[in-house]
């Protein structure tokens, strides 16, 4: 993620936007008695920091396959609560974010968008393999009214509890199994909202559609999920929006847009594991540009009416920018690339996954180059654990500096110098390996990440670095990672010591020692 407003390469930036912190609504829903209700889910809202110096050959996965049916039991009364998932996945900063008791394999979208009313029409069904064994389970969904839930193909009750909706389906799923949830919901879709970190994010309503970027856990304002990076799939979307408009998503279109009664479908698939706060379904009047970069990797842009000017810049430098970065950090790993300039002023940009979107301006290549850079650290390499968010900005804003070093615009030790030189930065207070909740887009996620990497790479040299930063991308493609695994990586190859570097870098609150040599 990044914003648009950088300073002069390669000087350190802060700031934040504020916006006013609003309560989630509930919407009462019919449930069966017996289902645990009363919960509750605190939200966690966050966005890039405005002014934050960020931006974020193909692969051919196969789609996961439809899920096997979940094989059943009968629930028992007064089941143990050992069947029932849990309301957090486990991630120790944001205990209440995502679900557990399950892993989704797979979700199946099916939306319908009227940008006059406002109103979302969708029905999701997600497939799932179950963790345990299972009477109930939760889903995260902000606001929106559910009408009926299903689980394979039979009637369950659900509850509603803040931005958790609870389904307990009618026999239990047995550990180990495969089974599919459909829910079908409607509503005007709310946007979060922190003021502590950037503001509004989430499905944003727009003139003629939609701005949707997730970042961390806005994916629940328009469809259901298990809203947490470390539970990744695949996704299938289908789209409709008036005829006029274009309705943009992740991965391919599987088809050409179908139009009927004034109305067109978008159909695209992402085969490639993605993270729910990557995923998007933004909407409106595009103009819209394909083609393939030098390397032959197809590229899809789009923007706003109001920059169409830039649509050229954009799949120029999106082509070279990805094909640059897969000689740097190992073969790109979707089977697409591209951008969306949208005119909605959010002031950010988010690396949604095969497609950056950028809010409202045109972005330059060092932003392009950061949320490209992305598509490796953040939605490939996936983090496990919010605090680890380091490893997607610090990695994109050192991308940001060897791009200037490859375009002759700087190099990452000027950059390093520069933001050392000022020992009065907060940035030295904020340990970056510990990505706070309350900040977690601060700079120190940012450039005392990136300078965490430049004082490894000056300490095992580039034949030992980039090797390393390539092995990073292969032992991990579409996983989830952590910090510690990337230290033992770092000291596997490098054959040293450096967890005494990566202490000083990323886990103490004051500035390291200067570098050695010159």
């Amino acid at each position: 993620m990044s914003t648009h407003r950088l300073p002069p390469f390669p000087g350190p930036t802060t700031a934040s936007t504020t916006a006013p912190t609003t309560t989630p609504t509930t919407t009462p829903t019919t449930t069966r008695a017996g289902v645990r209700a009363g919960r509750s889910v605190s939200a966690l809202i966050c966005a890039v920091a405005v002014g934050a110096a960020t931006a974020c050959a193909p692969s051919e996965g196969a789609v996961v396959a439809p899920s096997q049916a979940a094989a059943v039991a009968p629930v028992t009364p007064g089941a143990s609560k050992s069947t029932t998932g849990a309301p957090g996945i486990g991630d120790p900063d944001f205990p209440d974010d995502g679900n557990g008791g399950y892993d989704v394999q797979h979700y199946d979208l099916r939306l319908s968008y009227d940008p006059a009313s406002r109103k979302l029409a969708g029905s999701a069904t997600i497939e799932a393999k179950a963790a345990q064994d299972l009477t109930s389970f939760d889903l995260d969904l902000h606001g929106l009214t559910v009408s009926r839930v299903t689980v394979d193909g039979g009637a369950a009750s659900f509850d509603r509890s803040k931005d958790e909706l609870v389904i307990e389906p009618g026999k239990r799923i047995s550990n180990g199994h495969r089974f599919a949830v459909t829910v079908d919901y409607a509503g005007v879709p709310e946007p979060m909202h922190d003021s502590a970190n950037l503001g509004e994010y989430g499905f944003i309503s727009t003139a003629d559609g939609a701005f949707v970027t997730c970042e961390p856990n806005g994916a629940k304002t328009w469809f259901p999920s298990n809203d947490h990076p470390s539970d990744k799939a695949t996704y299938d979307f289908r789209i409709t929006v008036p005829e006029g408009l274009t309705a943009i998503a992740n991965g391919e279109m599987t088809g050409t847009p179908q139009t009927k009664a004034g109305r067109t479908t978008f159909a695209w698939r992402e085969k490639h594991p993605m993270a729910s706060y990557l995923a998007t379904m933004t909407t409106g009047k595009f103009q819209v540009r394909t083609g393939t970069s030098d390397k032959g990797l197809p590229i899809y842009v789009a923007v706003a009416d109001s920059f169409r000017g830039s649509l050229d810049q954009l799949l120029t430098q999106t082509g070279k920018i990805t094909d640059y970065w897969s000689t740097v950090f190992g073969p790109y790993p979707f089977s697409s690339t591209g951008g969306v300039i949208d005119d909605y002023a959010a002031g950010y940009a988010l690396e949604n996954q095969t497609k950056p979107i950028y809010g409202g301006f045109s972005p330059e290549p060092a932003i392009i180059a950061h949320e490209l850079a992305h598509q490796w650290f953040g939605d490939s390499l996936t983090i496990t654990r919010w605090r680890d968010l380091w490893l997607n900005e610090g990695f994109a804003t050192y991308a940001e500096w060897l791009w200037a070093e490859h375009t002759g615009q700087g190099t990452a030790d000027s950059a390093f110098k520069r933001l050392y030189a000022n020992a009065a930065d907060p940035m030295w207070a904020y340990p970056p390996g510990a990505a706070r909740a309350d900040d977690l887009f601060g700079a120190a996620v940012y450039n005392r990440g990136a300078m965490t990497l430049h004082a490894l790479r000056r300490e095992i040299g580039d034949d030992k670095f980039f090797p390393l930063i390539r092995a990073w991308t292969d032992a991990h493609r579409y996983g989830n990672v952590t910090t510690q695994e990337f230290i033992a990586l770092a000291e596997r190859i490098s054959g040293k010591n450096l967890k005494g570097l990566f202490d000083a870098w990323l886990f103490q609150p004051r500035r390291p020692a200067p570098l050695a040599g010159p």
